[in-house]
């Protein structure tokens, strides 16, 4: 499919690594940052003639923690990606952040450095479920991060959302989203905590240390984000994630809609035609590659067309537009019709909320 294409910026730089973490990230290598944002550049001219003429929608920076890096050098690496690419100049510009590392003089200088949409990892407003998430700010800080986004002009703010850790309850789970919904964040993103087995957290639950989380409380933790967000006017637009209308993440959407994607840095994935690749993880690796004048490839595959066809499904049905109803044969839908996990709209299939949370076992019901 073609354009507009999105820009993920990988920064792979982390205080430290919470135990449930399974992404690349790295704690006690941010002496390495000034290097590694060279090496990002001399990356995008690298990849840049591959793309050339592709318009792309949205610049996302994740991690890791992009707000490790001093606002000016964010500037800097922005106006650089300008250079090298088509990138719509209303472009949605996302930054993650950790509440820790923001304060209103930072937030103000990345506002100004074109960053039009923060995401704030917030996980939970309980002290209990923080530390059991291995997450070293407080409830307060998260406020504060939020006010100071604020303050600095931030009208699009995101806060994730985690549900599920242990001694987490359905009350506590309450609280905090209902304290998330009274701050009135354009966009919220709630995940179910999942189990890495390579992750601390995850070996902790091998070793029976940790109890996994439940998954029929979790079940009642996700109806009740559904039940309260659409109370509060948010749309549940996606598996995980709700937005006040027009305030949907144009970047994730271009994932869900099976639109081309260019990662940079270590470990970012890119796609476009059916072909998908990823960089080399260790950041060391990463930029000795691309000093060396290579695009830092790490591996790639080619989709089936079988492949791509369930792919496509997957994604479709994760967003609350759904797909084309042809897609599907009637009598293979039926059954999840009747079941309440899909209805026909407007020509068109869409799964409900309670479809939505097993979309995975639908999807694979649907494409057998």
């Amino acid at each position: 499919m073609n354009g507009p294409a999105g820009l993920y910026v990988h920064i792979p730089f982390c205080l430290t690594r919470c135990g449930y973490c399974d992404f690349n990230t790295y704690a006690g290598l941010d002496s390495l940052a000034g290097t590694y944002v060279r090496a990002l550049a001399k990356e995008a001219d690298l990849a840049a003639p591959a793309w050339t003429g592709m318009p792309f929608a949205s610049i996302f920076l994740g991690g890791g923690t992009p707000t490790m890096l001093p606002a000016g050098t964010i500037r800097s690496l922005l106006r650089s990606l300008r250079r090298r690419f088509v990138v719509d100049a209303r472009a949605e510009v996302t930054s993650e952040a950790n509440p820790d590392t923001v304060d209103a003089e930072y937030l103000s200088a990345l506002r100004d450095a074109g960053i039009t949409r923060l995401s704030l990892g917030v996980q939970s407003f309980d002290v209990a479920v923080l530390a059991a998430l291995e997450r070293i700010h407080l409830p307060q800080a998260a406020r504060g991060a939020f006010d100071a986004a604020r303050g600095a002009g931030f009208d699009n703010v995101n806060l994730d959302l985690i549900y599920g850790a242990n001694g987490e309850t359905l009350e506590s789970w309450r609280e905090t989203l209902g304290e998330a919904i009274a701050m009135g964040p354009e966009h919220l993103s709630c995940y179910a905590l999942t189990i890495e087995p390579a992750t601390p957290l995850g070996r902790k639950v091998a070793a029976g240390l940790v109890p996994p989380p439940d998954p029929d409380l979790q079940a009642e933790m996700y109806d009740l984000a559904c039940d309260a967000l659409r109370q509060a006017g948010y749309r549940h637009y996606e598996v995980s994630n709700w937005a006040k209308p027009g305030f949907e993440c144009a970047h994730n959407l271009g994932y869900w809609e099976d639109r081309p994607y260019l990662g940079l840095g270590a470990g970012a994935h890119s796609y476009r035609d059916g072909r998908r690749w990823w960089n080399l993880r260790p950041p060391q690796h990463y930029m000795a590659e691309v000093d060396g004048g290579r695009l830092p490839i790490g591996g790639q595959e080619h989709l089936t067309d079988d492949e791509r066809r369930i792919e496509r499904l997957l994604l479709g049905l994760r967003v609350a537009s759904g797909i084309p109803a042809d897609w599907v044969e009637p009598a293979r839908l039926e059954p999840f019709v009747v079941e309440g996990l899909a209805h026909r709209r407007d020509g068109r299939l869409v799964l409900t909320d309670r479809g939505m949370l097993l979309a995975n076992d639908v999807v694979l019901a649907l494409a057998e």
